[in-house]
C-alpha cells in the first residue's frame, strides 16, 4: 500500500511530517510513504539511510495557510499539496494526507480528484471522544458552511459507512445536530432534514443536542459546515482550558503536587482520550480517492495515527462501499 502525504503542508512541516512517515512505517510493515515537498529540506530530517518504504518526489511550490484557495491550486501546480493530489488521482498511491490549507485541500480534491456519483459536496469530518471510550464521527465540520437537506441526507450515508466500515462501530446511529430533540425543532434546515433521514436506510435516532455529543449519543452527527466547526473548535478550546488550569491548580502548592503525582497515570489516560493526535487525521468523505486532512499543528504522532487511520480506509475499501451505498440511494430515488 502507498500512502502520498504533503511533506510541506502544517505548522511543524517537515519535520512533524517525516518523523511521523517513519513512525508509521514501522507500525505498519504493509505501508510504502511518498514523501512530496522540496527533496533538500525532507531531507534534512530523514536518517542518513533512507528506509526502503519511503521515497521522495521532489517539488518547487508550496500553498502557504494564507494562499487563496481556488487560486493556489490553479496557479502552483508544482506545490506539495497539488502534486500529492496528482499521485492519488493517477492512481500512483492509494491515499493522500496533508496538514496544510484546508480550503486549499477541499479545492483541490474538487478540482484534480473529484466527487462521487451522487454526491454535491463532500464533507469533512471529526472525531468527538466521548464517555464510553470510542469516538463520535462529527460531519461536515467545515468544507461546507452552507448546505441543502441533501447534503445532510449524503453525509449521513458516508458517516454510517465509515463508522462501520473505518472505525469498527456496527449499525452506526446516526443524529442531527439541532437546539432540542423534538422532531419540530431547529431552523428550516433541520426541520427539513428530518424526513428524509427518518425515511433513509441508515440507523436514524433523531436530532441529538451539542450538550449529549460527548456522552456517546450517537456515533454519526450530521450538521452543515458552519455549526460544525464551531462546535469542534468550542470543544477543542474547552479541552485546552481544562487542561491550563488543572496544570495550573496541581502546580499551586506542594499538597496539590503530591496528588497530581498519584494522579498522574489517571490524567495521562484522560489526555490521551482527548487528544486529537490519537486520532490522527480527518476524511474528505465524497471524494473520488481517500484523502484525509491532519490538523495543522499536527506532531509526529499525529501523522503516524494519520496514516494508520488512511492504511484503514483503504485496506476496508471504504470509498468503493460508500459509492455502493450511494448508488442504493439513487436507484431506490429513482423508483
Amino acid at each position: 500500500m502507498r500512502i502520498a502525504i504533503d511533506a510541506m503542508g502544517g505548522d511543524h512541516a517537515p519535520k512533524s511530517v517525516v518523523e511521523g512517515a517513519l513512525l508509521a512505517i514501522q507500525s505498519n510493515p504493509s505501508l510504502t510513504v511518498v514523501l512530496v515537498g522540496d527533496e533538500t529540506a525532507i531531507r534534512q530530517h530523514m536518517p542518513a539511510t533512507i528506509p526502503s518504504r519511503i521515497e521522495i518526489h521532489h517539488t518547487t511550490e508550496i500553498i502557504e495557510a494564507e494562499d487563496e484557495p481556488v487560486r493556489a491550486v490553479r496557479r502552483k501546480k508544482d506545490s506539495s499539496m497539488v502534486v500529492t493530489m496528482d499521485l492519488a488521482k493517477l492512481r500512483k498511491v492509494d491515499a493522500c494526507i496533508s496538514a496544510g490549507n484546508t480550503g486549499a485541500l477541499m479545492t483541490a480534491g474538487l478540482l484534480i480528484a473529484g466527487r462521487m456519483k451522487g454526491i454535491e459536496r463532500p464533507a469533512l469530518a471529526a472525531f468527538i471522544p466521548n464517555v464510553q471510550g470510542k469516538a463520535s464521527l462529527l460531519l461536515d465540520v467545515g468544507a461546507n458552511v452552507d448546505a441543502k437537506p441533501v447534503h445532510l441526507l449524503q453525509y449521513a450515508i458516508m458517516g454510517s459507512v465509515y463508522a462501520d466500515k473505518g472505525m469498527g462501530i456496527p449499525d452506526p446511529k446516526v443524529g442531527l445536530l439541532n437546539v432540542g430533540t423534538e422532531e419540530t425543532k431547529g431552523n428550516e434546515l433541520c426541520k427539513a432534514t428530518y424526513p428524509l433521514l427518518a425515511l433513509s436506510k441508515t440507523h436514524f435516532i433523531g436530532n441529538v443536542e451539542a450538550r449529549d455529543i460527548m456522552q456517546g449519543s450517537c456515533d454519526v452527527v450530521v450538521c452543515e459546515g458552519f455549526a460544525g466547526n464551531v462546535l469542534l473548535k468550542s470543544i477543542e478550546g474547552c479541552a485546552s482550558t481544562i487542561f491550563s488550569m488543572l496544570k495550573e491548580e496541581f502546580t499551586s502548592s506542594f499538597l496539590n503536587k503530591v496528588g497530581a503525582f498519584l494522579l498522574k497515570p489517571s490524567l495521562v489516560r484522560f489526555k490521551k482520550r482527548m487528544d486529537y493526535a490519537e486520532y490522527g487525521g480527518a476524511p474528505l468523505l465524497g471524494l473520488m480517492v481517500p484523502v484525509f486532512k491532519a490538523h495543522g499543528s499536527s506532531s509526529s504522532l499525529a501523522i503516524k495515527n494519520a496514516f494508520l487511520a488512511a492504511a484503514r480506509y483503504v485496506e476496508n475499501d471504504v470509498n468503493g462501499l460508500i459509492q455502493q451505498e450511494l448508488d442504493l440511494h439513487i436507484q431506490t430515488e429513482s423508483e
